[in-house]
């Protein structure tokens, strides 16, 4: 992988270029600190900085190999980062976590590839001044993650795997023992190949990194096959512009957009030392949407450095996904390819259903109140001949009068949980998803009470344009149409999307308080009605554009 070595190397100089110009120079508390981009300062964030510089300063083809103002960003970082460390080896995450194990095991994975590749070779006086700060930085780091304590569940395995890393390096046993401690509880890898947390977008990965490293200090294969299982079911959570599916995530990465280059690396690296081809296909296709993208590449030079056979692979083969349908039920969500575009379900989310094209997302929402709820939540999730059927049984209730006088009049220090209930009404709410011929069918159906009012909420965003025969209008983010009747095209210069026929009973179209807002993200076209209701709303990719 010559040629993504050359990138990640440019891309590392140009990082380094932006750090001696983001150092704190100044004296004070800071100095030596680096302003992250909403001006905080942090060791965290200092960390990250100086390991990327020492990567460049000890690489020969970098254009700072040995350049003495970088030494002196890295002299003055590490000076910055000891004294910012607490005595008990633990760093701060000021922003949320203090005497934090959990952000000092990603700071001391951040540390351990540079100590290790000085430990390794013959330093000069500059590098061994770097190592003899970086180790005693590690090894304190080390003493601090064996005292423990997390807060999530990816959490457990960074300090393990830290752990067991730095208990080799530094011949320490108490860390092995400390890190069976976590491992103990058994990893939360199922068999579809997700992690408890299902953050695609982010923890995933961190937890990958430490099952590969795991595998590495015991030997023990399952950690690699965790880490397999997950890259493979990653596979099935590329969107068709090559983002990852976030929708489902339970952490911060949530409907961000998010592209896999941080994945690359492993790709890469299970993809070789595996003889697992399909891998290597996926790190050229990252490096492709990279280019196509424009982003940077990953952080990644050091392993380059470490794993120098990395760099002399050669793969021409490039990942292309093909058609696929999966429901992972434990982690309650359907996947499924068709013709080069996705669509997903989702269990216990508002936002059950999602498709994407290339250059559209399309995302379905059934809204409506019916005591205290505010949309349709899927409580089950099943498989059909030709799809799959959604369903949540929305159940009404009543509180009733103590049959004894309460000790007080004060409602909020009033015991309900002893009240007996009136129970009903209950709204039944079916959706069945059908793929045909031409795309897809939503069939829903609310029923068990009349006259309630509800809303299909179809969020589209990358559109341009909304139109059919009568009107054609921008699709501008933020902005809202009810369509009364007939199909709708949303298009942009590339690619069309054709849902319809609508329906506008209403234009309640806000909701009771608690109701989720409109989106500023996407166009939302609603269909609205009462119950009980009962419509087919179809679906159709094209390449229709105006």
């Amino acid at each position: 992988m010559l040629n993504h070595y050359k990138r990640i190397l440019k891309d590392t100089d140009q990082r380094v270029a932006r750090s001696l110009k983001t150092q704190i120079r100044t004296k004070g508390c800071h100095r030596g600190g680096f302003l992250d981009s909403v001006g905080l300062v942090q060791p965290k964030y200092a960390i990250y900085q100086v390991t990327t510089a020492i990567a460049a300063y000890c690489n020969f083809d970098s254009c700072y190999y040995r350049n003495a103002d970088v030494y002196e960003m890295i002299r003055l970082g590490l000076k910055y980062i000891a004294l910012n460390q607490h005595e008990d080896g633990l760093f701060d995450l000021i922003n949320c976590n203090f005497h934090s194990a959990p952000d000092t095991a990603f700071c001391v994975k951040r540390m351990l590839p540079p100590l290790k590749y000085l430990d390794a070779r013959q330093r000069d006086d500059m590098e061994e001044s770097i190592y003899i700060n970086l180790k005693e930085i590690v090894r304190c780091g080390m003493n601090g993650l064996k005292r423990g304590g997390f807060h999530t569940p990816n959490h457990r395995w960074v300090i393990a795997s830290n752990l067991m890393e730095c208990g080799r390096f530094f011949d320490d046993d108490d860390c092995f023992k400390q890190a069976q401690l976590y491992l103990n509880e058994g990893i939360d890898c199922n068999q579809d190949g997700e992690y408890a947390e299902k953050s695609s977008g982010n923890y995933n990965r961190i937890n990958n990194d430490a099952m590969i490293t795991l595998g590495d200090i015991t030997g023990n294969d399952e950690y690699y096959s965790d880490a397999i299982r997950n890259l493979n079911m990653m596979l099935t959570y590329l969107e068709p512009d090559g983002s990852i599916f976030t929708a489902n995530s339970t952490r911060q990465d949530q409907g961000a957009l998010i592209y896999p280059k941080d994945y690359y690396l492993q790709y890469l690296s299970m993809g070789y030392r595996k003889n697992i081809p399909e891998f290597l296909d996926v790190a050229n296709y990252i490096f492709q949407l990279i280019e196509e993208k424009r982003i940077s590449s990953p952080d990644i030079l050091i392993h380059f450095m470490n794993h120098p056979k990395l760099k002399s692979v050669e793969h021409d083969g490039v990942f292309r996904p093909g058609s696929y349908q999966n429901y992972y039920r434990d982690s309650g969500i359907v996947r499924a390819c068709r013709n080069d575009n996705t669509y997903t379900l989702l269990l216990g989310k508002s936002d059950f259903f999602h498709y994407s094209q290339k250059t559209m997302h399309l995302q379905v929402k059934l809204g409506g109140s019916f005591c205290e709820h505010r949309a349709f939540i899927p409580e089950s999730m099943e498989k059909m001949k030709d799809g799959y059927r959604l369903t949540q049984t929305m159940r009404g209730w009543y509180y009733l009068p103590f049959k004894e006088k309460p000790d007080t009049n004060d409602w909020w220090k009033m015991d309900h949980t002893k009240r007996e209930k009136l129970h009903g009404p209950n709204l039944q709410i079916l959706c069945d998803v059908l793929e045909c011929e031409h795309g897809i069918d939503l069939h829903i159906k609310v029923s068990g009470v009349e006259q309630a009012p509800f809303r299909l909420e179809i969020e589209v965003s990358g559109a341009d344009l909304l139109w059919n025969d009568q009107f054609a209008l921008p699709a501008e983010n933020g902005k809202s149409m009810v369509l009364k009747q007939g199909m709708a095209i949303f298009s942009n210069s590339s690619e069309s999307l054709q849902i319809g026929p609508g329906f506008g009973e209403h234009l309640y179209i806000n909701g009771l308080f608690g109701s989720e807002p409109r989106s500023e993200q996407a166009f939302t076209l609603y269909f609205t009605d009462y119950t009980k209701l009962d419509h087919v709303i179809h679906l159709e990719t094209g390449h229709k554009v105006v």
